[in-house]
């Protein structure tokens, strides 16, 4: 595992190439040849910039920076469904990574289609050897003062660039808990049925807290390498905070499993009443705090909320890159906009000292002026993608 203070260079730098979409939200046909590491793309709201990242972002594990079922990426008026295809080039070589839905079977779950260089691979998972993507939209804006659930899926997202496999682990999990609540409404007459339901999601349970906690522990530890109360992005004290999550701090996996099994089949009667599981890492959160003001970050200003978070994107994205060994793709919607001259400098700097390409989206083409010859500019209107000079 490369280590997380290992410099950028020494990490591999795949770069996207071209990227094709056919019957994608807005666009019925696109083919756009990419050269630069940073892209910028502007148009006005509703242009379509936003589902060019999200068409990016589907070559991660999980459901997109949208979050949104496969069917709903489907254009309008179009077949029904969609195909996806980008060129990306390391080093000399090319490789073609495609994703997609099967119109003629849109609603099932094998309609999904994914390819590297045409051959077909079980899931968006396999990409992870090639293709590594963070990212960050507006709709993370009020993640600090928002539901504990936003903030669990904002870490799984974390947990998700660095472990492909922790998605499937948290899907696994919600299956088990399910199946649990079930059996409750039911009476829990068939107590052997509860026993294994209860061993599996003690098992899951324990991996997906012990999978977060390492996520925040080395994200803290990044985050402690470039700690600067002056920098522009303000540091994060990142804790869990979970009946499960301590039990995994304090504990061995197989001491905390047998714990936390204990502590579903005492709270049976309690969850039947509630008709759902109480006690798990579904309900755990995750804490931070402004690291210079040492105050809770929802009691921040917006503006400091907003660039907490940036700083928090951005040491995950060093993390990604030592971890995987890849330096990641980078996704920022209407990120610059939101920043004086100052900041988006330093993002602009950051963005570059961790080495992998980076999209940026935003309707005004000033909030990009600085950035000079470096990027490569889009102009973007409805369904189509213009090049800028």
């Amino acid at each position: 595992m490369p280590s997380a203070d290992g410099p950028a260079s020494d990490r591999r730098q795949p770069l996207v190439r071209r990227l094709m979409l056919s019957d994608f939200r807005s666009y019925a046909a696109l083919d756009l040849a990419l050269e630069a590491p940073l892209v910028v793309l502007t148009g006005e709201n509703g242009a379509g910039k936003t589902n060019l990242i999200e068409a990016l972002s589907l070559f991660a594990p999980g459901r997109g920076l949208r979050r949104a079922e496969m069917s709903d990426c489907a254009r309008h008026g179009g077949t029904g469904g969609f195909a996806l295809s980008i060129l990306i080039e390391e080093g000399g070589d090319a490789r073609q990574l495609g994703a997609g839905l099967d119109p003629a079977d849109a609603e099932t779950p094998s309609a999904r289609k994914f390819r590297i260089d045409r051959a077909p691979v079980a899931s968006a998972r396999a990409f992870a050897d090639h293709l590594r993507i963070v990212w960050l939209t507006p709709a993370m804006d009020g993640l600090f003062a928002g539901p504990a659930g936003e903030r669990r899926r904002f870490l799984d997202r974390l947990v998700l660039a660095i472990d492909p496999s922790h998605g499937a682990r948290v899907n696994q999990l919600e299956r088990a808990l399910r199946g649990r609540n079930r059996l409750l409404e039911e009476g829990g007459r068939d107590a052997h049925w509860l026993d294994a339901i209860e061993r599996e999601g003690a098992e899951l349970g324990v991996a997906v807290a012990a999978a977060r906690a390492e996520c925040v522990d080395r994200l803290k530890a990044m985050i402690a390498l470039e700690r600067d109360d002056a920098s522009p992005f303000p540091w994060a004290e990142l804790a869990l905070d979970g009946d499960v999550e301590r039990l995994v701090m304090r504990h061995s996996a197989i001491e905390a499993e047998d714990r936390y099994r204990a502590l579903l089949r005492d709270s049976r009667g309690r969850d039947a009443a509630a008709g759902r599981t109480l006690i798990g890492p579904h309900v755990g959160d995750l804490s931070v705090r402004h690291g210079p003001k040492d105050v809770p970050a929802e009691q921040a200003s917006t503006g400091e909320q907003k660039a907490l978070l940036v700083g928090i994107v951005l040491a995950h994205a060093r993390l990604v890159g030592a971890m995987s060994g890849i330096a990641p793709l980078a996704l920022l919607d209407e990120v610059a906009a939101h920043f004086d001259p100052r900041r988006r400098a330093a993002l602009f700097e950051a963005l570059a000292r961790i080495g992998g390409q980076t999209f940026l989206t935003g309707a005004d083409p000033a909030a990009f002026a600085d950035i000079g010859k470096m990027a490569q500019r889009f102009e973007v209107t409805p369904g189509r993608v213009r090049a800028l000079g």
